[in-house]
């Protein structure tokens, strides 16, 4: 609730605005009484300025209150303005009037509309739709050239609604972006869902600690104790999960030992669930019997070209004078994004020099040999880079 009277201090002004402009989204929520309060109306032209210089995302909700009659600052808006014009003068008045025609131009809500005037339903179509905005399309779609358009073919397979479960298989070679693709799909995914696992690096994992430990992250933790060596832990997980709608994502699997201590038969889980599995080996997609299959395929060099000077120089292209050397280093990595990102931030602010050393001895590495490509990268490193490079 506004009140200017207690809003005087130009201290708690500065924080306000400094907090929405370090805000990702903005939710003006506009009352029939939105204008009689200055600082609404000056928060709200910095949310549409935020968006229009930042890139910032601006959800209107208007609340028991009509879009036309806010558009045309009629009724109780025009009576505030008529006191802000006498106070503050007509050219501030304009600009505010001109924020609410811009805000009413933008999607958003209206309460009562939208889910029926039901605000329980409301409130969350809102925070659904802030989840996806945030985690859906989040820093990791940088990370994969493309990555919209492969999340959108693999949803299109998938249906919450449907009343059956999937098993989704994403499958390709070490470096080219599954378990990226993965994440990006399971955040989407996830505001459907109460129940989730995301289970990481199994495979290694399995091999290093065995299966029990990726078990208990499928287990409550109220079981996890000492004392539970001795229990049959698919029974356990079976019992957590009975009956439940869930959405799990086994990362890097490749045995199908592993795929059965963890989920097994599936159909002791509630129908609508997803099960998301990333792995480099064929075979064990036909093994663990996924409803849908998708190869995550290597980049084109244009992508390759645009990721990599993402990561080198902070551009979507390379700087003047280092074009050759760049595209040499990308037609060597083969499109794989992993090494493409590693590579390309090795490189970042580096000298010349290192580019051309770099550079020589990638040239040397036959294609494919991901973890060849990185050691190079990783030896050209001084001692402080080094311990960077692991965090």
């Amino acid at each position: 609730m506004e009140d200017d009277e207690l809003r005087v201090g130009e201290q708690i002004g500065s924080k306000l605005f400094g907090s929405i402009m370090q805000s990702k989204i903005a939710i003006p929520i506009i009352l029939e009484d939105y204008a009689s309060s200055q600082w609404c109306l000056r928060e709200l032209v910095l949310m549409l300025d935020c968006m229009k210089n930042e890139g910032q995302k601006v959800f209107p909700v208007f609340y028991k209150v009509e879009v036309p009659h806010v558009r045309n600052s009629g009724g109780r808006y025009k009576v505030a303005f008529d006191k802000w014009k006498k106070k503050l003068g007509e050219k501030v008045v304009e600009e505010w009037k001109e924020a609410l025609r811009e805000v009413c131009s933008l999607r958003g809500w209206q309460s009562e509309k939208d889910e029926n005037g039901y605000e329980g339903a409301l409130v969350k179509t809102i925070v659904e739709e802030v989840r996806s905005e945030l985690y859906g399309t989040s820093q990791l779609i940088k990370e994969l050239m493309g990555i919209d358009e492969r999340v959108e073919q693999i949803t299109s397979w998938i249906d919450v609604k449907f009343n059956d479960t999937r098993i989704v298989g994403i499958w390709g070679n070490i470096g080219v972006g599954k378990t990226t693709l993965a994440r990006v799909l399971y955040n989407k995914l996830s505001i459907h869902f109460k129940h989730l696992s995301f289970v990481a690096n199994i495979r290694e994992t399995s091999l290093h600690k065995g299966i029990e430990c990726l078990q208990r992250q499928l287990i409550d933790d109220k079981l996890r104790s000492p004392n539970d060596v001795s229990i049959d832990k698919i029974s356990v997980i079976k019992s957590q999960f009975m009956n439940k709608k869930v959405l799990v994502l086994l990362d890097d699997i490749d045995a199908i030992t592993d795929f059965n201590a963890l989920i097994g038969d599936i159909s002791w889980v509630k129908a609508g669930s997803i099960v998301i599995v990333t792995t480099r080996n064929k075979k064990f997609i036909d093994e663990a019997k996924v409803d849908h299959k998708y190869e995550v395929n290597k980049l084109t060099l244009n992508e390759s070209l645009i990721l990599f000077s993402r990561h080198a120089f902070q551009k979507d292209y390379p700087i003047k004078g280092y074009e050759i050397l760049s595209h040499s280093i990308v037609s060597i990595t083969a499109g794989l994004p992993l090494a493409l990102k590693v590579i390309g931030s090795c490189l970042y602010e580096q000298s010349r020099g290192v580019w051309n050393n770099i550079s020589k001895k990638l040239m040397e590495v036959p294609h494919q040999q991901v973890q060849e490509m990185l050691r190079i990268c990783y030896e050209e490193l001084d001692d402080m880079e080094q311990q960077f490079f692991w965090i």
